[in-house]
């Protein structure tokens, strides 16, 4: 068991969750609630990573984030930072390719909640952001944590974006996926076997969080 790799993993799948966590609500707040005709423009951008290849939006963002890449080579002139083949660069690709998977459950759960309420709140004099605060994200907490528990579990298994962006680096970009596909092309069978093992059982946990939370979402639409 390669357990540099599956710590690695873990952490890049923690760090993405808290990512889409924090940048995906406001944007599924936004999507939710706004009546712009730019919504489905926003809705389709987003979402192209759930259909495109996962080495198709790697390798655009290794031209667009690479040394010679027009954001890249801003970075790396500025900051002295090379992205690709790092774990920034890891993490930036799974949190791009990962948003749709966070920010629809996100939306649907928002989308959910009774407009009445959010406007009895501003008719009361609240924020837009307290609204969401005190009304919205009370009500739409289990679509909101099987979001960042299914981007969790997707980033975990993740392997075309990853190996495109990060490489397969020991102890620094091979992540568990990289590294089963390393033991099958070894013939590493039973080490292959054993971390494929590892992934299936956490992706399992996870994916029952996330139906355990949209039986509480459906639980809570029915009581209505």
């Amino acid at each position: 068991m390669n357990w540099s790799a599956l710590i690695l993993s873990l952490e890049l799948a923690c760090a993405t969750a808290c990512a889409l966590l924090t940048a995906g609500l406001p944007l599924a707040w936004w999507i939710a609630t706004t009546r712009s005709r730019v919504r489905g423009v926003v809705e389709a951008i987003v979402t192209l990573p759930v259909i495109l290849p996962p080495t198709v939006v790697g390798f655009y963002l290794l031209i667009l984030l690479g040394p010679r890449g027009p954001v890249g080579s801003v970075v790396q002139s500025a900051l002295g930072v090379t992205i690709p083949f790092s774990f920034l660069g890891l993490l930036i690709a799974s949190v791009l390719f990962n948003l749709p998977f966070a920010l629809r459950p996100f939306i649907a759960a928002l989308g959910a909640v009774d407009r009445r309420l959010i406007e009895a709140s501003w008719c009361l004099g609240e924020s837009a952001f307290m609204t969401f605060w005190r009304v919205a994200l009370p009500l739409a907490w289990p679509g909101i944590v099987g979001g960042t528990v299914l981007a969790f579990a997707h980033t975990m298994g993740e392997f075309g974006v990853v190996l495109l962006m990060g490489g397969n680096i020991p102890d620094r970009t091979r992540t568990i996926a990289v590294d089963i596909y390393d033991k099958v092309q070894a013939m590493d069978y039973a080490g292959a076997h054993r971390s494929a093992a590892v992934l299936l059982g956490i992706c399992f946990l996870a994916l029952a969080v996330v139906f355990a939370c949209q039986r509480q979402n459906a639980a809570r639409g029915a009581s209505r």
